[in-house]
């Protein structure tokens, strides 16, 4: 009688951590980008998510609007003036497969182009544009990114 209690728990106990291990909640703000047996089989959510345990590995991504902000980095105009500038860099994910299967660290990544576009954009202008046209600075800026 007691060895059947003990089993009954131990079964409950197995059947309770399958079932916390199968159902993910995922929020309005982000996708689950779900892989079954090394593939990708696509991004689910928002809302409940069942997963097939040991089959399934998840990645959260988050689709809400992030920004980086880009410490001071040193250009050189198109006149050899050498001048510091510092930066933000607002992003959103669009594509939550994608992002999380061609690119290891979207951050990081993000920083890298953002950091050398900037450099590519002010080493075309002389110092004097750079000083007096930052919103036509921006606008190649957004539409090179």
């Amino acid at each position: 009688m007691e060895i059947s209690i003990v089993l009954l728990a131990i079964l409950l106990v197995l059947v309770v951590l399958f079932l916390t291990s199968a159902i993910r909640i995922v929020p309005e703000y982000q996708r689950l980008v779900i892989f079954r047996l090394g593939r990708c089989i696509g991004a689910k959510g928002p809302g409940l998510v069942l997963l097939i345990p040991i089959m399934d590995r998840p990645v959260r991504v988050d689709l809400r609007e992030l920004f980086l902000q880009i410490p001071h980095q040193t250009c050189i105009t198109r006149d050899n003036a050498p001048i510091s500038i510092d930066f933000l860099v607002y992003w959103r994910v669009m594509d939550p497969c994608l992002s999380v299967i061609k690119v290891q660290d979207f951050a990081g990544a993000s920083q890298g182009i953002a950091t050398t576009t900037l450099r590519a954009v002010v080493g075309d202008i002389p110092l004097d544009d750079v000083l007096a046209k930052r919103d036509q600075i921006n606008e190649i800026l957004r539409t090179k990114l």
